[in-house]
This record gives C-alpha cells, sequence and structure tokens, in this order.
C-alpha cells in the first residue's frame, strides 16, 4: 500500500514537472490593436468617410431645426387668419418636426455607429486575421492587448511583424514630430 502510494505521488510530481516546462516554453507575444489599426491606410480612408458622413448627418438635422423655426415662425405670423381645422393640421406638422428634431441626435448617433460597424469591421476582421497568421508562424501560444494588462510574463511586441506581413511601413524617423519643444542654447 505505501509502494503504491510512493508510486502515485512520484508520479503525479513528474507530471506535474513536465507541464510546468512546457508551459514555460510556450512563446508569449503582445500587439497594440489600436495601433496596429491606425497604422492600415484603410483604416485612413475609412475614418474620413466617417466624419464626411457624420458631417452630413449633422447638417441634416440642422436643416430640421431651421425647418421648424421656419415654420414656427409662419404659424405664429399666419395662425390669426388661419381657420380652427388648418391650424389644427399645421399644429400637427410643427408637432411631429417637433418630434423628429428631438430624436434626431439618437437617430444620427444610431446611424453612426452602424456606418462605423460597416466600415471598420472589414479592417478589424483583416488585422485579427494577420494577427493570428503571424501568431502561427511566429511560433506564438499567446498574443495579448497591450493596454489591457497590468501585470504579465515577458512577452515580443509583434506589432512590427504585423505590420511587415501586412506590407504596413512605417514612417521614417524624420518624418515624426519631435518630442516636445525646442530649447535653445546659451
Amino acid at each position: 500500500m505505501k509502494n503504491l502510494i510512493v508510486a502515485l505521488v512520484f508520479g503525479i510530481s513528474i507530471f506535474g514537472l513536465s507541464n510546468t516546462s512546457i508551459a514555460q516554453t510556450q512563446k508569449i507575444g503582445y500587439i497594440s490593436f489600436d495601433e496596429l489599426i491606425g497604422s492600415m491606410p484603410e483604416a485612413e480612408k475609412a475614418s474620413t468617410e466617417l466624419q464626411e458622413y457624420q458631417i452630413a448627418l449633422q447638417q441634416q438635422g440642422a436643416n430640421y431645426y431651421k425647418e421648424l423655426n421656419e415654420l414656427d415662425s409662419l404659424f405664429a405670423k399666419d395662425s390669426a387668419t388661419m381657420n380652427k381645422a388648418t391650424k389644427e393640421l399645421k399644429r400637427n406638422d410643427m408637432i411631429a418636426l417637433y418630434q423628429k428634431v428631438q430624436g434626431w441626435q439618437q437617430t444620427m448617433q444610431q446611424m453612426l455607429e452602424e456606418k462605423k460597424s460597416a466600415l471598420l469591421g472589414p479592417i478589424q476582421k483583416k488585422a485579427v486575421e494577420n494577427v493570428k497568421l503571424v501568431a502561427k508562424e511566429a511560433g506564438y501560444a499567446y498574443i495579448l492587448e497591450s493596454g489591457t494588462l497590468l501585470v504579465s510574463p515577458p512577452a515580443d511586441d509583434i506589432l512590427p511583424l504585423v505590420k511587415k506581413k501586412m506590407g504596413i511601413k512605417d514612417p521614417s524617423p524624420s518624418a515624426k514630430p519631435a518630442a516636445g519643444p525646442a530649447v535653445p542654447k546659451k
């Protein structure tokens, strides 16, 4: 019986040590996903398109507001000469437009989020696929988002590898802005 217990403890300890050594040989990498997507040329195009869409939506809201003000002014001016039925119809038109103006901000945000998903979804998918491909090619078992962990084991930044795989060139060092204001020499 003692031999069985000793053999069992010995077997468990060997199994535990072999698992620890396997875990220690697995490579871990990290990447700033936001930086990767920001460096993709199609992300800049999508950002520009999104800004243009937002400006168009804001203009539409301004047009609704202008139309409401014009209807209100016209109603205030002409209401004394209108019959009861016409007044009621004009008032209902104004109420409907007022409700549209009030709900426009929420509608605009929803439309903007849908457009953002439509534009950035394929870009994010392409980035994830390339990260997975680089991780597999370079033998990484785990890839972590660089901004989400406070403490982690030593790891490699795979951003340069993914950028290289995607054909994204980093801007030249001379093109990068200076870190701070220049201090004149005395």
